[in-house]
């Protein structure tokens, strides 16, 4: 079997799928690409067993095949070649010769035969939903999965498909984070738990080119750029998040997004290691934000303008879940929703979209005394 390709359209393959190829695996298997040619096509796949990647691109080949190849050694090889036509040729002792004007490399394959199958997802559901939204979405909301296995579902995010738009939660117990596309509407609720792995590959992949989502009961599929993403679903139900969100929040907030997180960037040198608590301090047009580490000797206080509708408070939250929100608010003004100095606090932006909804919520800590 004999095929030809450009160097740098083939690099530009692999690179699109080495991300599915494990860096460490009990199953030398998935160290490899698989490749199979089929009427002037090469499509090359990778799977890890929890994502799998697929793409294709026309060749000049002989006759159809299928083979695994070592996915990063191939990889490394095309990738350090200059701008060249290369010449692939197997041989009769499980070789495959690469060929170009300048040098030959030898290197094995295998068969096909132990590589896993890559999952079809057809049809029970398909959406379409532009690349640029679905990454924004993902963005805004990707910084709240769990980190702990307790509870599989909060580690990864949920995609909540109604009749009034697709939402996107994520949280892990201290915030959440809710974004509702509101373009996107289907007719009947359904709920898909997707792994953190995949959300941070499909972040990756996306741009401005639309996305063809298909969902089954254990995978779903995304196709964007001439590529195919799948990943296996988490099989869990996720949390009631609603029941979390205080629906009396009547004391408001409202500061400059960026004057505050430069506050809080400020609050994370001098707040304590163990707690990372920082204190607002919350009257009529001032908010005063106060960090201390009793341990280093060492404290913090600064002023900021505000407009403030509500009760003095002070309450406490943790300064790197303050950063994150503030991170990922996107609006010049943030608005806070409170209650009280041990209720969960809502946090928006001034202006929202007219196509699109995002509520953040945060759990507060207990000040020290």
């Amino acid at each position: 079997m004999e095929f030809k390709v450009n160097s740098k359209i083939l690099e530009k393959l692999l690179s699109k799928i080495i991300p599915a190829v494990p860096s460490r695996t009990p199953m030398p298997i998935l160290e490899n690409f698989l490749f199979e040619i089929k009427d002037g096509s090469l499509t090359v796949c990778a799977t890890d067993l929890e994502i799998s990647l697929r793409s294709s691109i026309n060749v000049a080949a002989d006759e159809n095949t299928k083979m695994v190849i070592p996915a990063k050694l191939l990889y490394d090889i095309i990738r350090s070649l200059d701008d060249t036509q290369i010449h692939f040729e197997t041989e009769s002792n499980s070789k495959i010769k690469i060929l170009t004007d300048n040098g030959v490399y030898n290197i094995g394959y295998s068969s096909p035969e132990d590589f896993p199958a890559i999952p079809n997802v057809s049809g029970e559901v398909e959406v379409v939903i532009n690349g640029s939204d679905l990454k924004k979405a993902i963005d805004q909301t990707a910084f709240a999965m769990s980190k702990e296995d307790m509870r599989p579902a909060m580690t990864g995010t949920l995609f909540e498909f109604s009749d009034q738009g697709l939402r996107f939660v994520t949280t892990d117990g201290h915030r959440l984070v809710k974004y509702i596309n509101k373009d996107i509407k289907t007719n009947k609720e359904d709920q898909y738990v997707v792994p953190e792995r995949a959300i941070s590959v499909l972040s990756k992949i996306l741009n401005e080119n639309d996305a063809r989502i298909f969902l089954s009961k254990t995978n779903i599929s995304f196709h964007t750029n001439d590529m195919e993403f799948i990943t296996r679903l988490i099989g869990e139900k996720y949390p009631s998040y609603s029941s979390v969100i205080p629906i009396e929040n009547e004391n408001i907030l409202k500061v400059k997004t960026n004057d505050l997180l430069s506050s809080i960037k400020r609050m994370m040198l001098f707040s304590a290691s163990n707690s990372k608590q920082v204190k607002f301090s919350i009257n009529k047009n001032l908010l005063e934000v106060s960090a201390e580490d009793i341990d280093h000797g060492s404290n913090a206080k600064e002023k900021i303008l505000c407009e403030y509708a509500g009760e003095s408070m002070d309450i406490g939250f943790n300064t790197s879940y303050v950063n994150d929100i503030l991170s990922h608010v996107g609006d010049e003004n943030v608005i806070f929703k409170l209650h009280s100095p041990t209720k969960a606090c809502i946090v928006e932006p001034s202006k929202m979209k007219d196509n699109e909804d995002l509520m953040l919520l945060l759990m507060p800590v207990r000040l020290n005394n």
